[in-house]
């Protein structure tokens, strides 16, 4: 299991590059080149999501972008460190996942960004869920990969 770490200041910037690398390694983890595609827009969208809510909320720990490529799976991890953020916005989306157990309306971010981007998401993506808690949020994805076929 080969494992990619991404940190990068809560910069709208830095979101191109943290597609770049993660169309970078889907591919050589072996995800189809049809799905490329989809791979990048997830991914800005959900760190484009977190760089919102870390600027937002003056959040300054820079947003976490971890890419793992297993046997036949290749998955990202997208985290904030914002409390409890986004929580209502999954609910409104329809997202699945673990969620906190604060009652949605705590949560001051449930704005229509969100749960767009949020929607965008569930649209690309087959395999994903939202988390949040004390510690932060995460949203995470996944693709199936072969990497055998990138060898042949």
């Amino acid at each position: 299991m080969a494992t990619v770490e991404l940190l990068f200041s809560a910069q709208p910037e830095h979101v191109r590059t943290a597609r770049l690398v993660a169309a970078a390694v889907a591919r050589r983890a072996g995800v189809d080149e049809a799905v490329l595609d989809e791979v990048r827009l997830a991914v800005g969208e959900a760190c484009s999501r977190a760089v919102g809510l870390h600027r937002s909320n003056g959040v300054t720990t820079p947003v976490r972008v971890v890419l793992t490529e297993e046997e036949k799976t290749f998955s990202i991890e997208v985290g904030d460190e914002v409390p409890g953020a986004g929580v209502a916005a999954a609910d409104a989306a329809g997202v699945p996942g673990a969620r906190d157990t604060a009652p949605a309306e705590d949560y001051d971010d449930a704005d229509g960004e969100d749960e767009m981007g949020l929607a965008v998401i569930r649209g690309l993506v087959d395999d994903f869920e939202v988390s949040a808690g004390e510690e932060g949020g995460t949203i995470r994805m996944s693709w199936p990969a072969n990497p055998d076929a990138v060898l042949a």
